[in-house]
């Protein structure tokens, strides 16, 4: 990805011709709009480089994620997501209108919307772990859901209640298929399910390698003892990100396994080597 002067782009709202009140001051822009929130009602939307449905996807908006919208023009909106700054496009059909709060959060790795409280009623959307709903009333093993629909109850859990370790949480991510861009549980990447993994445990991320690596965790010293690894550090390379499973083995969404998989540190870094170079950065999360 390209790197031009001022604050980055794909979490800094501005164009030559339009920008966020916000960045008044920071940047040039025509014109500044404070911009309107709106929020994702579709179980996924990709978050497009440009408005045209054939444009790469840069990443993935979830449901009920709200998403501020500064411009909307020819069936796209142009905005920047409220959960990880991730600035794109995304087809204004996609979106809702304004967010409701969400009380709780999709905590099974997929789970469905049923039309009524029945398990034999055909479901009226698959939902993704961290998708986010407001619950409004119950009846029996489900939960209703603001704007219509029923989930399993105990796939959901409420906002603010996390999980103690975010490995587990990547590892029942197992043989997910990799989908450059994709941050939820039919398809994602590296960065996806560092991403995700951490969402569930409450720590907040950025969207990108590059981005985590800078902002995450603290820097293991260097030379790096590659003996003294633990489960939970986080092992960068040029582009690319993976998990430590325990002191030898980590787990990452990859191209060349095109899945989530768990390997052994040495192999990966072997591979790894001779088209993306070496490790550049071991980062340790503050323990919980």
């Amino acid at each position: 990805m390209s790197r031009t002067k001022g604050p980055d782009r794909r979490i800094n709202p501005y164009r030559e011709d339009l920008a966020a009140a916000y960045l008044r001051g920071e940047v040039k822009a025509e014109r500044f709009v404070e911009g309107e929130d709106r929020q994702v009602k579709i179980a996924c939307a990709p978050l497009l480089v440009r408005p045209d449905a054939d444009a790469p996807m840069d990443t993935q908006l979830l449901f009920g994620e709200t998403f501020r919208v500064y411009e909307e023009k020819g069936g796209f909106a142009w905005g920047q997501s409220a959960h990880d700054d991730y600035v794109g496009y995304v087809e204004a059909k996609a979106l809702g209108p304004k967010p409701y709060k969400p009380t709780h959060v999709v905590a099974a790795l997929r789970t469905f919307i049923y039309p009524e409280a029945d398990l034999k009623t055909r479901p009226a959307m698959p939902l993704g772990l961290n998708a986010k709903v407001r619950v409004i009333g119950a009846r029996g093993d489900y939960s209703e859901i603001e704007r219509g629909g029923w989930i399993f109850t105990r796939h959901l859990a409420p906002v603010g209640a996390h999980v103690r370790d975010f490995v587990s949480v990547a590892e029942e991510h197992l043989g997910v298929p990799y989908l450059w861009g994709g941050r939820e549980s039919t398809g994602l990447d590296c960065s996806g399910l560092v991403q995700a993994s951490l969402e569930r445990a409450g720590i907040s991320s950025l969207r990108d390698t590059d981005l985590q690596e800078a902002t995450l965790g603290e820097n293991l010293p260097e030379p790096i003892d590659f003996t003294s690894l633990q489960r939970g550090d986080l092992v960068f390379w040029k582009g690319h990100v993976a998990i430590m499973v325990d002191g030898e083995r980590i787990i990452h969404a990859n191209a060349f396994h095109m899945r989530v998989e768990i390997e052994r540190l040495d192999i990966a870094m072997a591979r790894i080597a001779r088209t993306a170079g070496h490790v550049t950065t071991v980062k340790r999360l503050a323990r919980r």
